[in-house]
């Protein structure tokens, strides 16, 4: 029989058993035995032995599975249906086949306005600058002579005790020249975000009814405090007394994100510059493409980005040549840069994971593996001499070279995993400024994979670039003490006004 192929258990019943002779039984055992081990290595997977996060973990304890053979809560080890007369297996369901029907609100579906309108609390004026007959400067004592345009527009509006969101009339004013010319003042236009297919394309403009500080707050229960748009709603409407629908706040945090796009190409060149970067991706949805969502940072600055899994796209983030120590995990894509750093965290998490299993031997080097690793990070850690690097760097080396070509496969396979990255592992041993893990990397992934369950992930590439630039600008804030929202109030603000964004104020 080939140990190659898996066994086909559909197939298999006691007539099967009884006609094989005794070297084909051995080698069916074997086969089934390691099948045993594999499905049992798995139900023992979690959060502190593999790559899964500490959200998969079971809620009462790190067990959560009930033991083979144990029956449930009873232990008796039978079904519902009774020892004589077991449960029918439920029939699987087929997945729903898609509609073909866009997302939200279908076309000649009921419309629905707003029953009563704005109520301003106070009038705001603005004048035009210039003329636009001579092109001189308006000066004050130049006469109005009537009011343009005018709308009413919410803001948020911080005071000692809290917030309030208040009514504002904007008044375009039109004023005549001592040329005789009429200008008028008339909101600023920002940029166009194009996406094929759809009707009404996004348009930066000051003529809203959300203002730049309400959108920022807006964004922040969605991005930060991961609330939906209908929560959000319903947190406006029962809190704040505004009415907004679902498609004007769907707005607002798309505004946000094609605000803060330009400013991420200013966030890579820092990145690249920096000395030490740290890298990291996790698995991302856009519609129905399977995408990852990567992230570069340092210290100071934090660059998200949703593409493919390729190996270009961490090229065309970081670019050929970075001058600094690049940290990360065992992926391949990471392995055209010399100057790496391996994260131990990941192997010490695979070392576990042996010491957990059924085999002697993968149980007793991965105790010591773990060991050994652990050691030598404290060593670094306590500034401790070569006398002590240099015997846990060669017991390791001389561990993994006798158990690379050991039997069982899981075995083998970390063995030569750590033999072929040698260097990136033990790179933080000459270098002591450079990290051990890359922590720093799987902190800022958290806030995304735990909207990616709440909703599962983004629908078009403009979503994406949004969503990856708005993370981008708040962790960058964050990680330089700087108020992300009153900053990305303001940039979008201008964005809607045409102008070019300000630069993130460096840290304190």
């Amino acid at each position: 029989m080939n140990s190659k192929v898996p066994p086909d258990l559909s197939r298999m019943n006691r007539a099967v058993f009884e006609a094989l002779d005794h070297d084909q039984l051995v080698e069916l055992t074997c086969r089934l035995h390691a099948v045993a081990t594999d499905l049992a290595e798995r139900l023992a997977m979690n959060s502190t032995n593999s790559s899964r996060p500490p959200s998969s973990d079971p809620p009462f304890g790190k067990g959560g599975a009930v033991a083979a053979g144990s029956g449930g809560a009873g232990g008796a080890g039978v079904t519902a249906g009774g020892a004589g007369n077991p449960t029918p297996p439920v029939p699987s369901r087929k997945p729903p086949q898609p509609s073909g029907r866009k997302p939200g609100k279908q076309p000649g579906a009921k419309g629905k306005w707003r029953d009563e309108p704005l109520k301003a609390e106070r009038t705001e004026r603005l004048w035009p600058c210039t003329c636009d007959g001579c092109g001189m400067p308006l000066e004050m004592w130049d006469k109005e002579v009537r009011t343009g345009a005018a709308f009413p527009v919410l803001e948020l509006e911080r005071t000692p005790g809290g917030i309030r969101i208040a009514c504002v009339e904007h008044r375009y004013q039109v004023v005549l020249c001592t040329c005789g010319h009429e200008t008028e003042a008339r909101p600023g236009v920002g940029v166009l975000s194009f996406l094929d297919g759809r009707k009404r394309q996004l348009h930066l403009t000051e003529r809203c009814m959300v203002a730049p500080s309400l959108a920022a707050f807006i964004a922040a229960l969605h991005i930060r405090h991961h609330q939906s748009r209908r929560k959000i709603r319903e947190f406006l409407l029962t809190w704040m007394g505004v009415p907004l629908s679902v498609g004007s706040i769907d707005r607002c945090i798309r505004e946000v994100g094609v605000a803060c796009e330009p400013i991420v190409q200013d966030l890579l060149e820092e990145v690249r510059a920096a000395g030490i970067i740290h890298a990291d991706e996790t698995p991302w949805y856009q519609g129905v493409l399977n995408c990852w969502l990567w992230v570069v940072l340092t210290a100071t600055t934090a660059v998200f980005h949703i593409g493919s899994r390729r190996h270009e796209e961490i090229r065309d983030l970081l670019g050929d040549a970075i001058i600094g120590w690049l940290v990360t995990d065992g992926y391949g894509a990471y392995r055209d840069y010399e100057r790496r750093q391996r994260c131990l965290a990941h192997l010490i998490r695979k070392g576990l994971a042996l010491a957990g299993g059924l085999s002697p031997d993968g149980v007793q080097f991965g105790e010591w593996l773990v060991r050994e690793l652990r050691g030598l990070i404290h060593a670094v850690a306590e500034d401790q001499g070569h006398t002590i690097l240099n015997p846990i760097q060669a017991r390791m080396k001389r561990a993994c070279k006798l158990h690379r070509d050991h039997e069982t496969e899981k075995i083998r396979a970390l063995a030569r995993e750590i033999l072929n990255d040698w260097a990136a592992i033990v790179a933080f041993v000459r270098n002591p400024y450079l990290p051990a893990t890359n922590n720093e990397a799987e902190r800022a992934l958290r806030i995304a994979v735990i909207a990616r369950r709440l909703s599962f992930g983004t629908r078009n590439e403009e979503g994406s670039a949004a969503y990856a630039a708005s993370l981008s600008v708040v962790e960058t804030c964050r990680r330089r003490h700087v108020d992300p929202w009153s900053y990305i109030a303001e940039t979008l603000g201008r964005a809607r006004a045409g102008f070019m964004h300000n630069p993130i104020p460096a840290a304190a």
